[in-house]
């Protein structure tokens, strides 16, 4: 758990994360708050407030007296909010400094292809 930030958001964005990269499936079913609760030894009203912030946004829905799943399109939904906080946290601040520094968009293109080669090289 990273100190910095409120577990219930880090159990809110490790959801998300395991429902991007398919280890959550649409449609199957997520752990239970006791069971969250046990497993990061936190308060399980704060593992409900991670998981609550998923059902408030549609990513997750309960179903009452069995438990809580995974919505279907939760994970296009997810990818596209995503992309657009991506854009906006990283390359919008990218593209301001490239320009003061006169870093053109091809230049840009090159550097940040060497970078992905480098890290595949690696």
């Amino acid at each position: 758990m990273d100190e910095s930030r409120p577990i219930f958001i880090q159990i809110a964005e490790q959801l998300e994360n395991d429902i991007i990269d398919g280890s959550l499936l649409e449609g199957s079913q997520i752990p239970s708050i006791n069971e969250f609760a046990a497993f990061l030894r936190v308060n399980p009203a704060t593992a409900l407030k991670g998981v609550g912030r998923l059902v408030d946004d549609g990513f997750v829905e309960k179903r009452r007296g069995i438990g809580m799943f995974v919505t279907l399109g939760a994970r296009e939904r997810l990818v596209e909010r995503r992309r657009a906080e991506f854009s906006t946290q990283y390359l919008t601040p990218l593209l301001v400094e490239a320009e003061k520094l006169g870093i053109d968009v091809d230049d840009l293109a090159a550097m940040l292809a060497a970078l992905r080669s480098e890290r595949t090289a690696s």
